[in-house]
């Protein structure tokens, strides 16, 4: 029984407990007892997906268990770590009590699982992962290449998400309520008009590739202006551009002193610039 318990909680449960012959033990809770992760990056639930889920909880109770931990400012209360999904669905299915799993984790702990959780059952949609990815690398010291071995992504897969955030909130937006994908999101970082362009592959339900020739237009565009520059300082420039979603520029001169200029529209796109100077300088 334990070991198809522990089977059912997924791989991320056994990470977190560290020992997987450590024994399981549930119990039942009243719901009202119950509170939302407030490090839960999952933030939109699909209506028609919740229905079924109520509706296979009103017929068959819930199979895997709801993993909280003890609430810190209300004592006999707890916070669901993984499992948030599950609670609303029992909520509408009239149930007054819900199977748990207690386990005594710090905040590090709840966010790593409550992100590990929702990647493996791919539940997130592009930018609550890379907010949550974010979240552990502002708040919790993670760098890319912690991030990437804890997740199981490759660094590269961990950037390109991360640089999603560089993006104007419409885009953000338009993604999270899917109507544009990461791949065409992707497509429109670092360029000053993308808000009309991201629009413009909407309205023309552009596919992934359409929408890289479109934008390649855009950036030749820019790139034809300052052709006359050293072809290394371009591709340099370009480099930069792609890891910081912002568009910039390199002057530099004969004797090789000179200027770079990098391009923001928001304030949190400043701090990340003076964040990194600062870190390394």
């Amino acid at each position: 029984m334990e070991n198809k318990l522990k089977k059912g909680l997924g791989r991320g449960l056994s990470s977190l407990l560290g020992d997987s012959t450590k024994k399981i033990e549930t119990s039942k809770i009243s719901i009202k007892d119950l509170s939302r992760n407030k490090f839960q990056p999952r933030k939109h639930f699909d209506k028609e997906g919740l229905e079924d889920l109520t509706n296979s909880i009103k017929e068959q109770g819930i199979i895997q268990p709801i993993v909280v931990r003890p609430d810190k400012l209300n004592s006999g209360k707890y916070e669901i770590i993984a499992g948030e999904r599950r609670w609303l669905a029992s909520q509408n299915a009239g149930l007054h009590e819900v199977p748990v799993v207690i386990l005594n984790i710090d905040d590090v702990k709840s966010l790593e699982f409550a992100i590990v959780e929702n990647v493996q059952r791919q539940d997130l949609n592009p930018i609550e992962e890379a907010q949550g990815y974010q979240k552990l690398t502002d708040d919790f010291g993670y760098n890319q290449e912690k991030l990437s071995k804890f997740i199981g992504k490759s660094r590269s897969y961990i950037a390109n998400s991360l640089r999603l955030l560089s993006l104007p909130e419409e885009i953000l937006i338009m993604v999270q309520k899917g109507n544009l994908s990461a791949g065409h999101a992707r497509t429109l970082i670092g360029l000053n008009n993308s808000t009309e362009i991201a629009k413009k592959i909407f309205e023309k339900k552009l596919s992934v590739r359409q929408s890289e020739i479109l934008t390649k237009q855009f950036r030749d565009k820019k790139f034809k202006l300052v052709s006359k520059k050293d072809p290394n300082i371009l591709d340099l420039q370009k480099d930069l551009e792609e890891k910081t979603g912002l568009n910039v520029s390199i002057n530099n001169k004969k004797n090789n002193s000179g200027t770079i200029t990098f391009e923001y529209k928001y304030l949190d796109q400043l701090d990340k610039i003076i964040d990194s100077i600062k870190k390394n300088y």
